[in-house]
């Protein structure tokens, strides 16, 4: 990886007028800005249709693109909707994204968008779905059967469904037919519109980050499609999920409850569908950030039914070798590594037999210890240097609401000065270290604290939800970033 900077700005929290950031025009303005700054890369968050609390990492498909990210105004624009319509219905006030209205409204539009634009564009998405035939039947059946089954998760379907007997299955494809063609044709509207954001921003010479979480939700056609991919017993229950153990974070650990690969399975297939995956990212992302890496060292096992993590036991994982397939089947591809937290020996070597890039977050660097691996004189170029992730706080609300001495430390070791500022000063320590990539968050450019924190890990609800305010990214912050990225080589 060349050396370069980025910044992270999920697509929902782009500026909108329709309640939800989109792959509209604030996402080319939003290019536009990176271009000026200087910047190399655009990261997101994973693009999938969201489920469990709104989540882009609870998806109920690995492949799919979430209809809520498609722009309403190219739709109008194209004379699928009425834009008339659009400025009647009530997105949500305030700044923040409101699911409740978003989930509401946002169907209705795309509804009418399917029955103007479907049959004009009818070979175009025949087309498209036979190009994306290893996923998309499979999905727009799961999808049109879940509004079938009022939204109920597909192991509480009728067993015949459930086991996807074929004589059930033929007849509730013929049943559905019309809500089948719905989700197909939304996918290919997804897709369309990214690929033109993309080739966009290649234009520019910016390229996409994207997550690839290393699990997939159980309530997701992945798992009710490919079940013999899963540790699944004969009915497709769940025998074991994911989690991690007890630490000091945490004295019941947590408890994911993912469904956990058959790795043997998946080996005697060749890790068919780990590439099937992976080429779907692919076509989203430049460079692919795999989350959790260290579960394919070896991952933390709970029986199915636990509460807590606590009765979970270590797994070995799929390890080199798996890594080797997939590197030898895409050959020079772009990956970096999630590899944060408690690491072991095994989990350090593994990341160095892959020669992927590893992450340093700056906000973990600076503990009492005074010797963390993720202070800058540590690092080696071959990693990833984080301001701090959508999973951090931001940088102000770091300042404001960390150990003082913590911050002290961070003060002094980066020698921040008050012109300078806080937040420059971090972002200047990330810039200047010798980490191939360094990226942090635009909330973090722009200064802004807690009320502007993307994910709070562990807590529920209230998550997902900031939005930039229109006009934040503007030429005078694009010429600060930019003189510290080409200061320090990154431009």
């Amino acid at each position: 990886m060349e050396r370069a900077s980025g910044i992270i700005m999920p697509i929902f929290s782009l500026p909108s007028k329709y309640g939800i950031g989109t792959m509209g025009k604030e996402a080319y303005k939003f290019a536009d800005f990176l271009k000026k700054a200087g910047q190399k890369y655009w990261q997101v968050l994973p693009l999938g249709p969201t489920s469990c609390g709104n989540s882009p990492y609870s998806s109920w498909s690995t492949f799919a693109g979430n209809p809520n990210l498609i722009d309403l105004e190219e739709l109008a624009e194209e004379g699928l909707i009425s834009k008339a319509e659009l400025d009647k219905i009530d997105w949500g006030e305030g700044e923040n994204v409101d699911y409740e209205k978003i989930i509401k409204n946002k169907p209705l539009m795309l509804r009418k968008a399917y029955d103007n634009g479907f049959k004009k564009a009818e070979k175009e998405v025949e087309a498209f779905a036979e190009k994306n035939a290893s996923w998309i039947y499979d999905f727009a059946c799961y999808a049109a059967l879940k509004d079938f089954y009022e939204n109920i998760p597909w192991y509480e379907w009728p067993e015949d469904i459930r086991l996807r007997e074929k004589a059930a299955m033929d007849e509730m494809k013929e049943k559905l037919k019309d809500e089948i063609n719905y989700y197909i044709y939304i996918q290919y509207i997804f897709f369309k519109q990214w690929d033109k954001l993309k080739s966009y921003a290649h234009k520019n010479n910016i390229r996409f980050i994207g997550d690839l979480p290393i699990y997939v939700s159980l309530d997701s056609a992945d798992v009710w499609s490919s079940p013999e991919n899963f540790q699944l017993d004969k009915d497709n229950v769940p025998i074991e999920v994911a989690g991690v153990p007890p630490d000091y974070f945490s004295k019941e650990g947590q408890l994911w409850g993912n469904p956990l690969y058959d790795w043997d399975a998946m080996k005697a297939d060749g890790y068919g569908w780990w590439i099937r995956r992976i080429d779907g990212a692919k076509k989203l992302f430049d460079v692919i950030r795999i989350d959790h890496f260290r579960g394919l060292e070896s991952y933390w096992a709970v029986p199915y039914g636990e509460k807590t993590a606590v009765n979970g036991r270590w797994r070995k994982g799929p390890g080199i070798e798996f890594l080797n397939i997939i590197k030898g089947w895409f050959g020079n591809i772009d990956i970096i590594a999630e590899d944060l937290g408690i690491l072991t020996d095994e989990v350090r070597q593994l990341l160095k037999d892959s020669g992927f890039p590893g992450m340093k977050v700056l906000e973990f660097a600076f503990d009492d210890s005074h010797n963390s691996d993720y202070l800058p004189h540590k690092y080696i170029k071959n990693c990833a240097c984080y301001g701090g992730t959508h999973d951090n706080a931001t940088l102000k609300e770091w300042h404001d609401t960390g150990n003082k001495d913590e911050i002290k430390f961070v003060e002094e070791y980066l020698n921040i000065s008050d012109k300078e500022g806080f937040n420059f000063g971090i972002i200047r320590g990330g810039m200047a270290s010798v980490a191939d990539l360094f990226v942090t968050q635009i909330q973090d450019y722009l200064e802004l604290g807690a009320e502007a924190r993307t994910n709070i890990p562990g807590v529920a609800e209230g998550n997902w939800k900031w939005r930039m305010k229109e006009g934040a990214c503007n030429d005078k912050l694009a010429e600060r970033i930019k003189h510290l990225t080409k200061l320090y080589g990154r431009s």
